[in-house]
């Protein structure tokens, strides 16, 4: 017997931090059967999200669908099939259950000495996993860790989010490896708030899909209100980012690309002189959004 369950990545930035919609205390994502009604899996997704939430979507895209094992009950040998979303949106009223992304992988926030910090510890973890292990994969697995956590003179990918947190995963210094794999009593895993399953998996997939995405989408405009600050702007894609950018760099490259225009109002509750409200010009989105376009909004 094979069920089919949805699972939502959704996504806003609120006061300059990403934040994801969970449920029970931050523990999982969204999820719920697929109803075989739908016309599409990605119908289905839009309107199972809004109904249960109350939050209109903007773009939507499916990330990946992977399979569980059958249950061991001979009686029972049901495999879910779960198909995972990743959907942007802005949290109005309804502020529930939503969470800082940056609680679940906080040494993804390169924008902050912490987050630098959090690196350092692991890649130290990491070093001593790589020395301990078989021989023959010590080389490979020091690779892996300088690419995946841009150290021993490696740069920084923000992309690669999904792969830092299941090299974690497969040296055993996140929780959920324990469901899995035996680990030491004594093991104490790195920071960060562990979900229920694949969720945080999910969750990583979502993060790397989403920072990939506005290098040649200009989808970030989902994420803000009508008008916005230069620096609003700014400070929202360094948020889903995690990593700061030059200011005179990231305002040449906004002009150079011709997203947004002037409007005549101005922003009063900024500090010093009053800051120049702009929108995204619909026009650009829409032609750029089926030319291609390529707009590495994210680089620094």
């Amino acid at each position: 017997m094979i069920r089919s369950e949805l699972i939502a990545v959704l996504i806003a930035v609120s006061d300059g931090h990403p934040m994801v919609l969970t449920l029970d205390g931050g523990t999982r994502l969204p999820s719920g059967p697929l109803e075989s009604r739908q016309r599409s899996l990605q119908t289905g997704m839009r309107r199972w999200v809004e109904r249960q939430t109350g939050h209109a979507l903007g773009h939507i895209e499916q990330l990946y669908t992977f399979a569980d094992a059958p249950h061991d009950d001979h009686h029972d040998p049901e495999r879910t099939i779960m198909i995972s979303y990743l959907a942007l949106t802005r949290i109005g009223a309804q502020s529930e259950g939503w969470r800082d992304w940056y609680r679940y992988f906080p040494w993804e926030d390169q924008t902050a000495p912490e987050g630098r910090g959090f690196v350092e510890r692991i890649g130290a973890r990491l070093h001593d996993w790589a020395r301990h292990g078989p021989a023959m994969q010590r080389d490979q697995r020091l690779t892996r860790i300088a690419i995946t956590f841009g150290l021993d003179g490696a740069t920084w990918d923000d992309e690669l989010a999904l792969q830092r947190y299941e090299l974690l995963w497969e040296a055993g210094l996140v929780p959920e490896a324990a469901r899995d794999t035996p680990v030491p009593q004594d093991t104490s895993f790195v920071p960060g708030v562990p979900m229920t399953g694949d969720h945080r998996r999910i969750l990583a997939t979502g993060m790397a899909r989403l920072r990939a995405k506005i290098r040649y989408r200009p989808v970030i405009f989902e994420l803000m209100p009508e008008t916005f600050t230069l620096l609003a702007l700014q400070k929202t894609v360094e948020a889903v980012a995690g990593r700061p950018m030059h200011k005179q760099n990231f305002r040449r490259l906004i002009a150079q690309q011709n997203l947004v225009e002037e409007t005549a109002a101005f922003a009063t509750d900024t500090p010093g002189r009053p800051a120049r409200l702009y929108r995204f010009r619909r026009d650009v989105i829409g032609a750029r959004r089926v030319a291609g376009s390529t707009l590495p909004l994210a680089r620094p």
